[in-house]
C-alpha cells in the first residue's frame, strides 16, 4: 500500500524524471504514512518527493541523483528502530524524519552509529536535539520550549484570574509540552487547578470532561493531537462547558475542524508562521498544488530538509556524515523557509511561534 502511495506521488511530483547522472544517492522520508497521523505523513512524503524532483532537474548531488525511498514508522519508536535498520539496508546516506518525538529519538540513535544524517521536519521536544546522539542530527522545526514560553505566559497573562486545567495524552509531545507550560505558567505566579492525562486514540471523553465541568474551569490547556482535541472541544460543548481551549502547532490541520465542526471555533494555538505564505515558498507551493499535493507546513519543512542537506553535501563535495554535517553546522542555506542556519545542537533558527484562533472554520492569525 505505501509503495503504491510512494510510487503515485513521484509520478505526480516528477521525481521520477530522469536528468543525466552516473549514479544514484539513496535518501529517504520517514513519518506516520498509515493510521491516524497519515495526514502528517502525506505532507512530508508529498514535499520529500517534489523536492527530489527539483534537485535532480538542477543537477542533483555531486553530478549524481537522488533516488527516494519511503518509509511508515506508525509513530512507534520500535517500528522507527526496524524502518530504520531496513534503510541502512538500503544505503541511505539520508533521513527528512521522523514525525513524532518517540520514532525520531529512537531512529537517531540507529542513524548516528550508521552514519546516516537526521533531519526531522517536526519534532519539536528539545531532548531531541538537547541530548542527540551524534553530530548528524538536526531538526527543521521549533523547539517546544519556545512553544511552552508563549503559552505560558498567555495563560499567566490573560487567564491568570481563571481556573486552568492542563491536560496531556500521556504521549512524549503532549506530556512534555503541558510539563514545559506548566513550568513558564508557574514561575510567573500562575497555578494550575488541576492536571490530567487521558489515553489517545479514545472515541468518548465524557468522563473527562464531566471532571472538568466539576471544577468549573474556564481554560483547558491540552497537550496532544487534533483527534481527541476535536472531541474533548465537541464534548465540552455539548455538556455546556464554556472554557477556552489551547493548545499547540499539532491542531493547525483541517482535521481538527472535521472532529469538532463549529464547537472548534474560539480554540487558540501555537504555531509558526504559515510556510506557504512565505514569498520563498511559492514556486514549491504552486508545483505540489499543480500536482494534486499538499503545500503544507510539513510538506514544506521536508522540502527544505532536503534542500539544506543536498546544499551541504554539494559544498562538502561527499554524502559522508562527518563532511555533511560539519557543512550543515556552519552553513547558511537558502530554502523554502527562507535563509536557514543550525546552531551547535542541530537546531534551525526557524520563524517563532505566534498565535492563531480557529474562526469560521480556519485557523486566523490573532
Amino acid at each position: 500500500m505505501l509503495q503504491k502511495r510512494v510510487a503515485a506521488v513521484c509520478l505526480l511530483a516528477g521525481s521520477l524524471l530522469s536528468t543525466p547522472a552516473f549514479a544514484e544517492i539513496r535518501i529517504a522520508v520517514a513519518g506516520p504514512m498509515e493510521g491516524q497521523f497519515a495526514a502528517f505523513g502525506e505532507q512530508m512524503l508529498a514535499g520529500a518527493a517534489q523536492a527530489v524532483a527539483d534537485v535532480n532537474a538542477a543537477g542533483g548531488v555531486n553530478g549524481e541523483e537522488l533516488l527516494l525511498e519511503a518509509v511508515d514508522d506508525g509513530c512507534d519508536a520500535d517500528k522507527a528502530v526496524a524502518v530504520a535498520n531496513q534503510l541502512i539496508g538500503k544505503g541511505v546516506v539520508f533521513v527528512a524524519g521522523h514525525f513524532c518525538f518517540s520514532a525520531s529519538v529512537a531512529a537517531s540513535e540507529v542513524y548516528a552509529n550508521a552514519g546516516i544524517v537526521q533531519i526531522s521536519p517536526a519534532t519539536t521536544l528539545p531532548k531531541f536535539t538537547d541530548e542527540r546522539p551524534g553530530e548528524g542530527v538536526f531538526r527543521l522545526a521549533p523547539r517546544d520550549d519556545q512553544q511552552a514560553e508563549a503559552a505560558g505566559r498567555l495563560l499567566a497573562s490573560d487567564y491568570g484570574v481563571e481556573r486552568i486545567a492542563l491536560l496531556h495524552d500521556k504521549t512524549a509531545y503532549g506530556k512534555g509540552l503541558v510539563d514545559a507550560v506548566k513550568a513558564v505558567m508557574n514561575s510567573l505566579g500562575t497555578n494550575e487547578s488541576l492536571s490530567l492525562g487521558f489515553d489517545a486514540g479514545e472515541d468518548d471523553y465524557r468522563g473527562l470532561v464531566s471532571q472538568l465541568a466539576l471544577q468549573n474551569v474556564g481554560v483547558v490547556y491540552l497537550g496532544g493531537y487534533h483527534p481527541e482535541a476535536g472531541l474533548i472541544r465537541l464534548e465540552m460543548t455539548r455538556q455546556g462547558l464554556d472554557a477556552v481551549l489551547i493548545s499547540g502547532d499539532a491542531l493547525m490541520t483541517e482535521e481538527f475542524w472535521s472532529v469538532a465542526g463549529p464547537a472548534g471555533e474560539g480554540t487558540l494555538l501555537t504555531y509558526p508562521e504559515i510556510p506557504r505564505q512565505m514569498e520563498t515558498a511559492q514556486k514549491a507551493v504552486a508545483a505540489l498544488e499543480e500536482a494534486g499535493l499538499p503545500a503544507e507546513r510539513y510538506a514544506l519543512t521536508t522540502y527544505a530538509a532536503i534542500q539544506a542537506w543536498a546544499q551541504a553535501a554539494n559544498s562538502a563535495g561527499s554524502t559522508v556524515l562527518n563532511a555533511v554535517s560539519k557543512e550543515l553546522g556552519t552553513g547558511s542555506f537558502d530554502t523554502v523557509l527562507g535563509n536557514v542556519s543550525f546552531d551547535h545542537k542541530g537546531d534551525a533558527g526557524v520563524p517563532a511561534y505566534v498565535w492563531y484562533e480557529w474562526r469560521d472554520g480556519a485557523p486566523q492569525r490573532k
